[in-house]
């Protein structure tokens, strides 16, 4: 006896999810979290993965990177990131994640991008925390990633007859 007798059938279900309610469950996952990973590229082609706070807007997400640091040089020499995001996990049932890949774009102060972004990133606690005007938008490069490609994992996707990996793609829409 078994308290989820559907994590034993094999093989797994392959049927993908319409394409609404899979960015849905993106989008959800998303906005339920805050940190996630940055992989940028090195410059001798090895990975660099940050843990980043985040904020998302549908299945954009934005942060506000340290000025100067490897992960923004390496996105000025290669834009190629992929992020992920993941629910702790208390076990199979709750295994649930996504992989963003994309490029990431920096946008400047005083430009209409940045100035978006500023209304998605709670920006205003972190001021606070390092001592500086709570009222002030940050001056430094944001970072937005608006993925190509999104792998969705999770496993209670099979109760209902769904495949636990989930991919989602710009370019089917």
């Amino acid at each position: 006896m078994t308290a989820h007798p559907w994590l034993h059938e094999t093989p797994w279900p392959t049927k993908k999810m319409p394409r609404d309610r899979l960015e849905q469950r993106i989008e959800h996952l998303l906005v339920m979290q805050n940190m996630g990973a940055l992989g940028t590229v090195n410059a001798d082609g090895s990975p660099l993965t940050t843990p980043v706070e985040y904020y998302a807007e549908g299945l954009t997400v934005y942060m506000l990177p340290q000025p100067g640091s490897p992960k923004i040089k390496n996105i000025l020499r290669d834009s190629r990131v992929c992020f992920a995001v993941n629910m702790p996990l208390t076990g199979w049932t709750s295994t649930r994640g996504a992989q963003l890949f994309g490029n990431g774009a920096l946008l400047d102060a005083g430009t209409p991008e940045h100035d978006y972004a500023c209304t998605i990133i709670r920006w205003q606690p972190s001021a606070v925390e390092l001592g500086r005007d709570g009222t002030k938008k940050p001056t430094a490069q944001l970072l937005r990633i608006d993925p190509d490609k999104v792998v969705y994992t999770e496993h209670w996707l099979r109760r209902e007859g769904f495949g636990p990996r989930q991919i989602w793609r710009k370019a089917d829409g």
